[in-house]
């Protein structure tokens, strides 16, 4: 199976209002700014949406009113995972599908799984689940690394896990991963800040944070690492570095909310655990933006 979902693809925050309620108004205007300035595909209910602090009917009509405002203009691809492999194949199998382009599944956090524990949990999961699956690699927040193996046998087993999203930031594993995978399957940097060097190596796209606040000049960048064009892609990416060392230093997604707040896009309200960035931080993301 092959899947076309484009180069560029942003996960999505969740708008607050001042009441902490999901702002519909907010996430519209989101969606229509991603679209215009140059989104590929977009990704919902991923880490960047705070999905771990939304009750299940938030993410249902979170993941309605998303599909409904895209309308088919972009592909749109869902995140569902977990680490417990069974309420994951349940959600599945009673998620409303229809409208979703492709699936990102998460590594198991917290319990850290053998490899052949993840290999498992990603074959029940691909079992249960028709769609195109986008394994999601994130060992600085699962704590558990997919490795290169893991992903591979995983690749080559089942022809519907189609991609990874890989934030590892283990060079030699990606490299590995470029080398040995099949033809067909796409892997996906996970990483703003080593997008470039992982495309320049052979990677396909992205599944970005920073494309939500710079979505014209990331996604020419992108563009441009995919086509070779390194010169030209390193003269947008080397500036927007400063930008993404500042989205994730006081957690994320409080940095990029921020952001959106400096843009007019929606207000920077995120759910405890977590806290809008420091008044300094955000001055220094004015200054910044101002030059974007």
């Amino acid at each position: 199976m092959r899947i076309d979902l484009g180069r560029t693809g942003v996960a999505l925050i969740t708008p607050f209002k001042e009441d902490r309620e999901v702002d519909y108004d907010g996430l519209s205007n989101l969606i229509d700014y991603l679209i215009r300035e140059g989104a590929d595909f977009l990704v919902s209910m991923g880490t960047t949406g705070e999905s771990v602090v939304l009750s299940k009917q938030e993410k249902i009509e979170i993941v309605a009113f998303t599909k409904k405002k895209i309308n088919g203009r972009v592909p749109f691809v869902l995140g569902l995972g977990g680490n417990n492999t069974k309420a994951v194949v349940e959600e599945l199998k009673s998620t409303d599908l229809s409208g979703v382009d492709a699936v990102l599944s998460v590594s198991p956090a917290y319990n850290k799984p053998s490899q052949e524990g993840l290999y498992l949990h990603f074959k029940a999961i691909a079992e249960a689940c028709t769609k195109p699956i986008i394994l999601y690699n994130v060992p600085g927040r699962t704590a558990v690394n997919i490795s290169a193996d893991t992903t591979l046998r995983l690749a080559k087993d089942f022809d519907h896990i189609v991609a990874v999203k890989e934030a590892s930031r283990d060079m030699d594993q990606i490299m590995q991963l470029l080398r040995d995978k099949p033809a067909d399957f796409k892997v996906l940097s996970g990483d703003d800040a080593l997008t470039l060097p992982m495309l320049l190596m052979g990677a396909e796209g992205v599944i970005s944070v920073q494309a939500m606040v710079c979505p014209r000049a990331f996604s020419d960048m992108v563009n441009l690492g995919v086509s070779g064009q390194a010169e030209k892609a390193r003269a947008l990416h080397y500036p927007q570095l400063e930008i993404i060392d500042h989205l994730f230093a006081e957690g994320s997604p409080s940095g990029v909310k921020a952001c959106l707040k400096i843009l007019g896009i929606c207000e920077e309200y995120l759910r405890l655990p977590l806290v809008p960035i420091s008044r300094s931080r955000y001055q220094k993301l004015q200054e910044l933006l101002k030059h974007h």
